[in-house]
């Protein structure tokens, strides 16, 4: 499979595993009703709305910096993609696919709802991790990937243009 293949399906993937939870969760259970369902001493399911970004920073409560952040959404998912059709590295791929279907997941929640849709929420004892979901989880993991294909040996030879190790 090409680069830009895997991180089409991982774009896609992430999209309808993402919408696909959100909307059973919040219409096809009572969640809202019960919360918070306890999975364990370190997780829970929650219904938490988050108007702004990651950690709920620049919280929007008006529609203009609700069609912003839903613009911003979609025009990096569109750079992403752009990125990901041209690259040679799978590893770059399939983080790319990952973290523009987290964007995509998220823009949708913010077009449709005015909030993204959060719901995993994970501690131990006092300690309290934020409130995420299945597009922030392919967002972080595509930023690992980004990372680690930056690092890798084959990848910094190519860009210093010296021949790769034997």
């Amino acid at each position: 499979m090409t680069p830009a293949r895997l991180g089409l399906a991982a774009l896609v993937a992430t999209l309808i595993l993402d919408q696909a939870a959100k909307l059973w969760l919040y219409l096809g259970t009572d969640l809202v009703l019960t919360q918070p369902w306890r999975y364990g001493a370190y997780a829970d399911f929650v219904v938490v709305w988050n108007r702004g970004v990651s950690y709920g920073l620049f919280q929007q409560e008006g529609g203009l910096g609700r069609w912003l952040l839903v613009a911003l959404s979609l025009a990096a998912a569109v750079g992403l993609s752009a990125w990901m059709v041209r690259t040679r590295s799978r590893v770059l791929g399939l983080a790319l696919g990952l973290i523009a279907g987290g964007a995509l997941g998220n823009a949708i929640d913010r077009a449709a709802y005015g909030a993204v849709f959060d719901f995993v929420h994970l501690h131990v004892g006092a300690w309290s991790w934020y409130v995420f979901n299945v597009a922030d989880a392919a967002i972080v993991a595509g930023v690992v990937g980004l990372v680690l294909d930056s690092v890798r040996p084959e990848r910094r030879s190519d860009l210093s243009g010296e021949p790769p190790p034997l």
